[in-house]
């Protein structure tokens, strides 16, 4: 995603009946709590009314929360937040192909639309730029789910 992401979202007042799950891990606390508000906030612009927040400790946790929810509830789409910034080793890349992989695992498997709203970054001025910057990730992981619940909505006859 980016800036000339196109909005799909025109018709706001068809969003008061989708049920979106935030999913957010509370590492890197500010920033994941800057890309939470955002995402939470453009969620209430767009008409989102039914919005459930849980948070984990970290973002290795995010797949476990999203295949729980998604087992146990009745989400039109979640959303899995978090931040992983680089470190002295590898191991913020393995956390972040493996939710990756989690994730389109159990979108596909379960039928749920997820969106990987994971910011996955070198450095520390990097993450601050993609979650207070110009590029508001919040808003663009809210309007991906909201455009994607719908597809499948209409797909699966859940609404015409």
């Amino acid at each position: 995603m980016s800036l000339d992401y196109p909005n799909h979202n025109e018709k706001a007042a068809s969003n008061s009946d989708l049920k979106i799950a935030l999913i957010c891990a509370r590492y890197n606390i500010e920033l994941a709590n800057q890309l939470l508000n955002n995402t939470t906030e453009a969620l209430n612009t767009l008409n989102v009314r039914k919005i459930k927040t849980n948070r984990v400790p970290g973002s290795a946790e995010l797949p476990f929360a999203v295949s729980l929810i998604s087992l146990n509830s009745n989400f039109d789409a979640i959303i899995a937040l978090g931040v992983i910034i680089a470190g002295k080793t590898n191991h913020h890349s393995i956390i972040a192909h493996s939710n990756a992989l989690a994730f389109h695992q159990i979108a596909t498997e379960r039928n749920i639309p997820i969106i990987n709203g994971t910011i996955v970054t070198n450095s520390k001025d990097e993450a601050i730029e993609r979650c207070n910057g110009k590029i508001n990730r919040g808003k663009e992981f809210a309007e991906a789910a909201i455009e994607i619940a719908k597809l499948k909505n209409r797909w699966t006859q859940k609404t015409k």
